[in-house]
């Protein structure tokens, strides 16, 4: 009589469910490289809303909806891509002069907040500001009262000239010519002089606009606490 060999059977059994494990593995991967090539071979649907509102699909781009974008999805659902809508000449260069006229603006944007803070770098609080009006206006005063110095000297010298035109003053062309030249250069002098003050007039005017255009914008930069307005 022979013995029996009692672990046969979980042998066989340990070799059975390995088998099927193996084919289990063998088949999935099987089916996710044919998905992966379904996928990469073009086998992709094509979705979109349109100007309906209704959703289509097809196995291939949407006539539809070339006015907007479309989808275009995997077998799986996922999507593959974005096709962008199909412009005419004048819709491309309308986008484009959008485009150009949306960077424009972000770049003053940019600027303009680029000079707000250095505007108030430069004059942290309303006192700051108020002193270099009050400076920048004073250079301005002290060009004038130079000028008008110079006026007052040339009307001391006007009258030595007037004094020597005094023995002409019945004929005054029968003068020295260089009694003349004089009197001619004293009257452009002081033209010249008076039109300078004139122009310092103008350039105090141009400071007080300065100034005052940037308190308005400080005004909404600065906080109470430094002269500005509640934000």
């Amino acid at each position: 009589m022979h013995a029996r060999d009692h672990g046969k059977p979980a042998r066989l059994l340990a070799a059975a469910f390995t088998l099927l494990a193996t084919s289990s593995l063998f088949f999935c991967g099987a089916l996710h490289a044919q998905t992966q090539k379904l996928e990469g071979a073009g086998a992709g649907i094509f979705t979109c809303t349109d100007a309906r509102g209704r959703t289509l699909t097809a196995d291939r781009p949407i006539a539809e909806c070339s006015d907007r974008e479309q989808r275009e999805l995997n077998p799986s659902g996922s999507v593959r891509r974005k096709i962008e809508p199909t412009y005419t000449a004048r819709e491309l260069q309308e986008r484009e002069d959008r485009a150009r006229e949306a960077a424009v603006q972000a770049a003053r944007i940019t600027d303009e907040r680029r000079r707000e803070r250095a505007l108030l770098v430069r004059y942290p609080n309303a006192t700051t500001h108020d002193r270099e009006r009050t400076e920048a206006l004073a250079q301005v005063d002290v060009v004038s009262q130079a000028a008008r110095k110079r006026i007052a000297e040339l009307g001391e010298d006007r009258k030595k000239i007037d004094e020597e035109m005094e023995f002409y003053k019945q004929d005054p062309t029968k003068a020295p010519g260089a009694v003349r030249r004089k009197l001619e250069d004293n009257t452009q002098s002081v033209a010249v002089q008076n039109r300078f003050i004139s122009e310092q007039e103008e350039e105090k005017k141009r400071v007080n606009a300065r100034f005052d255009e940037e308190r308005t914008r400080l005004k909404g930069l600065w906080t109470p606490q430094n002269g500005g307005n509640p934000r």
